[in-house]
């Protein structure tokens, strides 16, 4: 696949799925824009993108601040003059129980960071994407698709995500925009240690157990599925999430 004169933003591009993604992208020829607020790892993203021939737009931003969401699409612009790609890719986990005194603290905070940054961002490249006839891939969960004990608010983002992708692919559909997620399964990224989780062997061994393969999905891997739903080889796949997660809603 060749995104030969593409304009990609990746959120959440520091480290994980959002890492993977953006290299790929910038080894198949796209000029790309990274955004996170982990301004180190960024910045050793970018100097690997950059590896292809290409530099890249490093943008350190807080999702969950309006003001720094907005010079995302702006700085874009400025700098390539067009969109084509956006990936919404930026999330967080960590779960408070329904019964904790915190409980709505945690709620808004994954929900702003999950959902209404995605939401928010966007909008705000809706019309640049309709320029390009471009697309939005929004990376959910399977956890949108099943009740995890103790996944409550990670899992309702997450859902969220699914249903606004489906809502503004019919929205942009008139314009040529085609929206997509991709649902990960267990995925050997940092996510485990950002959520105060064990990120150990042995932890890593317990999800792998509870897959149907007996095995971890890979960050490279949902990138494949991402760049695929970016490329002409999908253009007629729009409001669809694709789940990769190696059967575990299977068992």
């Amino acid at each position: 696949m060749s995104f030969t004169g593409k304009v990609a933003i990746v959120t959440g591009a520091a480290s994980g799925i959002g890492a993977a993604t953006i290299k790929a992208l910038a080894r198949e020829g796209a000029k790309v824009v990274l955004v996170d607020k982990d301004e180190e790892n960024l910045k050793k993203v970018a100097t690997q993108c950059e590896q292809h021939g290409k530099k890249p737009l490093v943008i350190r931003a807080d999702m969950n601040k309006d003001e720094e969401v907005k010079t995302i699409v702006k700085a874009t612009i400025d700098r390539f003059g067009q969109l084509d790609i956006l990936i919404n890719n930026a999330g967080i986990g960590g779960e408070v129980p329904i019964l904790d005194q915190n409980f709505m603290e945690s709620y808004d905070l994954i929900m702003d960071t999950n959902l209404r940054s995605m939401v928010h961002l966007t909008h705000l490249a809706a019309p640049y994407l309709i320029k390009t006839k471009g697309n939005v891939v929004n990376t959910s969960s399977m956890t949108s698709l099943r009740v995890f004990e103790g996944l409550v608010t990670y899992s309702i983002s997450k859902a969220g995500v699914d249903h606004f992708t489906r809502c503004v692919a019919l929205d942009l559909a008139a314009h040529g925009v085609r929206v997509n997620a991709v649902n990960p399964g267990f995925t050997k990224t940092n996510i485990m240690q950002n959520c105060g989780l064990p990120n150990d062997d042995k932890a890593w061994e317990y999800w792998k157990d509870r897959t149907a393969l007996k095995k971890l999905v890979e960050p490279e891997e949902i990138a494949d599925l991402i760049l695929f739903l970016a490329s002409d080889k999908a253009r007629s796949i729009t409001g669809s999430t694709y789940v990769c997660d190696n059967g575990s809603l299977l068992i």
